[in-house]
């Protein structure tokens, strides 16, 4: 994982996503899909930039599936923005850097 990339854990999933002062963005993959690599970048990407003002995590789902199973994941890549523990945002497959900081920027000036 980047330096800005958070890797969740079943154990710790709950914990970051409820107790966040700051937007989460939460990336389920698994390394054998194709489409999470070739998102993987702009995921690294956007943590780098927005360091401090949102948390970037990554959930593998072949190693963490509990909270893939709790928030209905069917297929991957699904990426989900929490903002103070709830949904703000959903996308399955891919979906470009632009929607997603897009997206985060609107969370970040709510505040």
């Amino acid at each position: 994982m980047a330096g800005n990339v958070i890797e969740l854990t079943d154990a710790d999933f709950d914990a970051t996503i409820n107790n966040s002062d700051v937007p989460v963005l939460v990336d389920f993959w698994a390394p054998w899909c194709g489409p999470c690599k070739m998102i993987a970048p702009i995921i690294e990407e956007i943590a780098n930039e927005h360091a401090g003002k949102a948390k970037i995590c990554k959930v593998n789902t072949d190693d963490h599936r509990e909270a893939a199973v709790e928030y209905g994941i069917n297929a991957i890549p699904t990426l989900i923005i929490f903002n103070k523990g709830q949904i703000a945002k959903k996308w399955t497959g891919m979906t470009t850097k632009k929607d997603i900081v897009a997206e985060l920027a609107g969370l970040v000036e709510q505040g």
